[in-house]
């Protein structure tokens, strides 16, 4: 389908629930007499998401239907692909007092008024199905399963608002929505993007995957998730500075793009892969980089399962382009970045560190070799480590490579 500003979202149509003024000031002078719910962090940024055209064609939280055939198909019920739940738990209490057909006005964690729900239904489900086919474990110690499991039994759905588009606390200059990165690509005349999903610092074997899609493609737009993350990840603002040294000294800067992607992350594996390039294609990317254990987290998925569910489609079904990469590392033989697609080397001849040396050498501050890492950002994560140690025990990098 075509659009005039590249490729066209997901359903057609990028979604704007952001109030006008005149709507803003409406809900406004309803706020003290309306229910509300106080969010959760990850409901705040699925708010956002909808709200700026990023879950498109989400136009607010998932009535049953969709949800059922979302856990149960990966689809909508009007056949678009869809892999993730978009859902707004409370308890039961909560949802006693509320009635279909209303307004409901959501609070943030602090208890701003940030949205409006028009509530049009309320539903129980089951936290087993869903941990199940989402997630593909009912281990209570995956982080995805353990948000569902702690949440309220009720689902509440319905179309949503956000009041204003607030700036980013922390990186307001990289808060780039779908409307404003689609006129970026169009004013740089770039008619193929590749997106990159990541939550982790990026070192070389990002550096050398972004870098081969970066030569069958116009340009690279650089996304790294801000939303909640669990506790042990890397905190955004240094993953952010990580990202600033490498595009100021290794990546050229008319052809990459950086910005925040302000969802929360599911760490749902193959699904959440899915996820990722959906949000991206209403980003505006044509293509999506998937490499090794994308989204995933321990050992709850294969090393290439993020990649084999995109065979799941149709070819033209996603509407966008995964391009699939193997697991990259420094060749001594034939001294240059890597896979076992381009590499002769024998295993001992391949420079690859486990997340947990990495971490080891960072806390004691030495440097990894510079095969493994640009010497720039190990200083940055040696300077945040001695600030806090709070790098995870996950060797696994689990957002593409």
């Amino acid at each position: 389908m075509s659009h005039p500003d590249g490729i066209a979202p997901h359903g057609g149509r990028l979604i704007n629930r952001i109030t006008t003024s005149e709507q803003r000031q409406e809900f406004l002078s309803k706020a003290d007499f309306l229910p509300r719910i106080q969010l959760s962090e990850r409901s705040v940024s699925d708010l956002e998401m909808i709200a700026i055209g990023g879950f498109s064609p989400l136009t607010g939280f998932m009535e049953e239907a969709d949800y059922s055939r979302v856990v149960l198909e990966m689809h909508l019920q009007n056949d678009l692909p869809w892999s993730i739940p978009i859902t707004l738990p409370v308890s039961q209490e909560e949802a006693d007092t509320l009635k279909e057909g209303s307004l409901v006005r959501l609070d943030n964690p602090q208890g701003r008024f940030i949205g409006v729900l028009e509530l049009t239904q309320k539903y129980h489900y089951d936290k087993l199905r869903e941990a199940v086919n989402v997630y593909r474990t009912n281990d209570e110690k995956h982080p995805g399963v353990a948000v569902v499991y702690k949440q309220g039994p009720v689902y509440l759905a319905g179309p949503v608002w956000l009041l204003e588009r607030d700036p980013h606390a922390l990186f307001p200059l990289y808060q780039i929505d779908p409307i404003d990165s689609r006129i970026l690509f169009k004013q740089k005349e770039w008619k193929t993007i590749v997106g990159f999903q990541t939550r982790n610092p990026i070192h070389r074997a990002h550096e050398y995957i972004q870098k081969c899609a970066l030569e069958t493609v116009d340009g690279l737009f650089l996304h790294p998730l801000v939303g909640v993350t669990k506790g042990d990840d890397i905190p955004a603002d240094v993953r952010m500075r990580c990202y600033e040294i490498m595009l100021e000294h290794y990546f050229p800067k008319d052809r990459v793009i950086l910005a925040i992607n302000p969802a929360a992350m599911r760490y749902a594996g193959p699904r959440e892969a899915i996820f990722h390039a959906l949000v991206r294609k209403n980003y505006g990317c044509t293509h999506f980089i998937v490499g090794r254990d994308h989204a995933g987290v321990g050992d709850y998925y294969g090393t290439y399962d993020a990649q084999h569910i995109f065979d799941e489609f149709a070819a033209d079904e996603l509407g966008i382009v995964p391009m699939k990469f193997e697991h990259a590392f420094y060749c001594k033989r034939t001294q240059s970045m890597a896979t076992v697609k381009t590499s002769p080397s024998s295993r001992e001849e391949r420079v690859h560190l486990s997340g947990t040396k990495v971490r080891e050498m960072l806390r004691n501050g030495e440097l990894p070799p510079p095969e493994f890492s640009r010497p720039e950002v190990a200083r940055e994560l040696i300077r945040a480590m001695q600030v806090s140690c709070t790098l995870g025990p996950d060797g696994r990098n689990g957002d593409g490579i």
